[in-house]
């Protein structure tokens, strides 16, 4: 089969991550029969630098007619004025828009292998699996009226947490979705002793509930979701929260795995039934690392991890997805890490090595 992706490498690390990720993709072709046509553009800084934009029309018409969308990540330290007129997280959230990626999925997984390199005692750990349904497109980060002003008595900024009933409903129906392929209890985090819109969000949630009679909904509170994270990860399978909050519980869960790095993403345009394909974006949780660009030292898994979701959910390779991740899990078996997840007795590999090691045991 021939599937058409855009691959956007993005700003610092992103280039190197996206290359072994595409070095994956290619040995999961070659295996399985597939042709992958990659088409290269430009998001974030080095957009800006080149087409005066961090996004440009013509990047997004060529995602649109695209099957997926595969990211390394943005961010340059260049645009970290606030007063700068424009900064390359803004192609970020003009793409999610632009193509309507209102799902983001994170999934949070534990490997055996690395449960004594993190921070936390193995016994907590131990058969963590759980993933994030977060809403993408509302909420504090695109809600209006958001901005600054000065008076006589000092300067003033507002950001609205705006959310419309059928934006919490078609996230909310993802969550369903994907708790029905799990264990069948999705848990709703907000903030409703406090917030309106979270008022809002559980009302929605519960009368879409009506329509899951064979999933099991609980409803829990932000502040209590990021200690249960710490506590019992074990009692999560599937959330589905607002995007200011998931943005943040998504980057605490990563450290159960023991890095960012192994965290990867999925952005999707459409509500994720089986045999049905969607548009998505796929990329790393983590951002553009560019103290660290071009040192060959990055984690390359969550960007593999991520190309795994494209092959799943946009491409309908679930075969291959599962070869990408148990060529993951085999390389981590055998002691092998990049530097955010080294411990005692592992062997140390660069990011080029890394991908050379999954591509190798496909």
């Amino acid at each position: 089969m021939k599937f058409n992706l855009v691959v956007l490498r993005g700003d610092g690390i992103g280039p190197e991550i996206i290359a072994e990720s595409v070095k994956v993709m290619d040995a999961v072709g070659k295996k399985f029969g597939h042709e992958f046509n990659c088409d290269y553009a430009l998001i974030g800084g080095v957009a800006i630098d080149k087409e005066g934009t961090a996004l440009s029309k013509e990047t997004i018409n060529k995602c649109k007619k695209s099957d997926a969308v595969l990211l390394g990540a943005v961010g340059d330290p260049r645009f970290d004025d606030p007063q700068a007129p424009i900064h390359p997280e803004d192609g970020l959230l003009a793409i999610r828009k632009e193509l309507g990626l209102f799902a983001n999925l994170r999934p949070v997984c534990v490997y055996p292998s690395l449960i004594n390199h993190t921070n936390f005692k193995p016994e907590v750990l131990k058969g963590v699996d759980f993933i994030f349904v977060r809403e993408l497109t509302g909420g504090l980060y695109f809600g209006h009226p958001k901005k600054r002003w000065e008076e006589k008595d000092g300067r003033w900024a507002v950001d609205s947490m705006l959310y419309s009933e059928h934006e919490i409903a078609r996230i909310v129906r993802v969550g369903f979705e994907i708790a029905r392929t799990r264990k069948k209890k999705l848990i709703s985090v907000d903030k409703a002793n406090v917030l309106q819109s979270s008022r809002l969000w559980r009302q929605v949630a519960i009368e879409i509930s009506m329509e899951y009679p064979d999933v099991e909904l609980e409803h829990m509170l932000v502040d209590a979701c990021a200690m249960r994270i710490i506590q019992n990860p074990r009692y999560l399978d599937v959330l589905v929260t607002e995007n200011t909050f998931g943005d943040i519980l998504t980057d605490e869960a990563s450290m159960l795995g023991g890095s960012l790095g192994m965290l990867a993403s999925a952005s999707l345009a459409g509500v994720p039934k089986a045999g049905n394909r969607t548009l998505g974006m796929y990329e790393p949780s983590h951002g553009s690392a560019p103290k660290r660009a071009g040192l060959n030292m990055a984690n390359p898994i969550a960007t593999i991890l991520s190309m795994a979701m494209m092959l799943n959910y946009s491409l309908g390779l679930t075969d291959e997805a599962s070869a990408v991740e148990n060529a993951i899990n085999m390389v981590l078996q055998e002691n092998y890490g990049t530097y955010d997840i080294i411990g005692e007795g592992s062997i140390k590999v660069t990011t080029s090595q890394m991908g050379d090691l999954i591509a190798e045991r496909i």
